[in-house]
């Protein structure tokens, strides 16, 4: 075993880690530096990243134009608050981010991580109608979704995942139902969402993949199903495009390739390239103007302490600079390709019960999940980071990663899935 530097030694009993029973976890991996797809571990070790920290490194690390920006805005201004000022960053961030989106999602609400985006959604949602005299406490949301962890967005997760089991009694109550996947489907949610509108503030969804609850895809048709449905029932659509925004799925957005224009979306992880927390909820006009009146209470009383941070906005200003720059739609079609071709193969373990890509995401599911933990330092030792989850070996890499990168992963794949 290599040896671990100091730091790690006098801090990790200390520290609390994500998603981790800390009694009986394998130990960390102690990471000293990044660059490009690679994570350099303390011991000299590289390993190729095949998660994107958490698909957020979409232009891999330490990209010199990201990291210019940054240095440029701490010089000037790490962050100011938002209270009563505004900074240049976060407004042309804003400005930027409606010229990209769709239709009239115009108003953009900058905090700093994923969840709250998605409780900032909830939350407008919720006063929207509360601000046209209707009190709606109702969201309808589907099996194998995931929103985030704080207790708002737990409560618009899927109950029966696990993760959030524990806290079913405590959290809100909303309305769980399967998403839409045919037609005969689509039309049993749309009388599902008129019976209970009276009740409901909004539909909450992942476009396309829903992301931690395995990987799991749909088309372009549930989502035009559902703006179909909240339309006739006089309900919101709320778009979660945190893991799918930026060409993950091969698209700017995920809501792109259906052509539906939601009432809100929620991004975050690729918006500030992967370097600093940062998150926007963008919402249409028609949402702000219920709030825009002469009333104060009408106000959506909501502010976090790193709102609109300046520092964070520098960066996505820069990311956005990137994806306006380069062709991330052929790289993800070539990601995409190479992913179909070589992660193939797998289908054909023992063990294997489906393969399925999807733009920059690669999946290889299995039957039994029992062994899931041994995978990882299998991983490791062919000098790759891949982290398995549920029952779901799976591949979301930088969006630059060349060829070459991207063989090693999906053959350490195959490597290990085979033995």
């Amino acid at each position: 075993m290599p040896e671990t530097p100091d730091w790690f030694e006098s801090g990790i009993s200390h520290i609390w880690l994500p998603y981790t029973q800390m009694k009986t976890a394998v130990p960390s991996l102690p990471v000293k530096s990044t660059d490009g797809v690679r994570l350099t571990l303390a011991d000299g070790r590289q390993l190729i990243d095949g998660i994107s920290s958490w698909w957020a490194a979409a232009h891999g690390y330490n990209h010199p134009h990201i990291i210019e920006a940054m240095k440029a805005q701490i010089d000037a201004m790490p962050h100011a608050m938002f209270g009563g000022m505004v900074n240049e960053p976060a407004l042309t961030l804003a400005r930027r981010l409606a010229a990209m989106l769709p239709g009239d999602l115009n108003r953009v609400f900058i905090a700093e991580s994923g969840s709250v985006s998605v409780e900032v959604a909830m939350k407008m949602a919720l006063q929207y109608y509360f601000n046209r005299g209707e009190k709606r406490t109702k969201f309808v949301h589907f099996r194998g979704t995931y929103h985030g962890d704080t207790l708002g967005t737990m409560a618009v997760c899927d109950p029966e995942e696990g993760m959030h089991g524990l806290f079913g009694d405590v959290l809100a109550k909303n309305l769980l139902t399967d998403l839409p996947r045919t037609a005969e489907q689509a039309e049993q949610f749309a009388d599902f969402l008129k019976a209970n509108a009276a009740d409901v503030a909004a539909v909450i969804t992942e476009p396309l993949v829903q992301g931690a609850g395995g990987m799991v895809f749909h088309t372009n048709d549930t989502l035009r199903w559902l703006r179909e449905a909240c339309d006739a029932a006089g309900v919101l659509l709320i778009v979660d495009e945190i893991f799918t925004g930026f060409y993950r799925t091969g698209s700017r957005f995920a809501i792109e390739q259906a052509g539906i224009v939601p009432d809100m979306v929620t991004l975050s992880k690729a918006l500030s390239g992967g370097v600093s927390p940062l998150s926007a909820c963008i919402a249409r006009d028609e949402i702000f103007a219920a709030f825009y009146d002469d009333d104060p209470m009408k106000a959506l009383m909501h502010g976090p302490t790193y709102m609109g941070h300046a520092l964070g906005c520098a960066a996505a200003n820069a990311s956005l600079d990137l994806f306006e720059r380069e062709d991330y739609a052929a790289k993800v079609h070539a990601i995409e390709g190479q992913l179909m071709a070589e992660l193939a193969p797998c289908g054909f373990v023992e063990n294997v019960k489906s393969v399925r890509v999807k733009g920059a995401i690669g999946v290889v599911q299995l039957h039994d999940a029992s062994g899931l933990e041994k995978l990882k330092p299998e991983f490791v030792k062919r000098g790759v980071w891949v982290r398995p989850f549920r029952d779901i070996v799976y591949l979301t890499p930088p969006l630059v990663i060349g060829e070459d990168d991207l063989s090693a992963l999906t053959h350490a794949i195959r490597d290990v899935l085979g033995a």
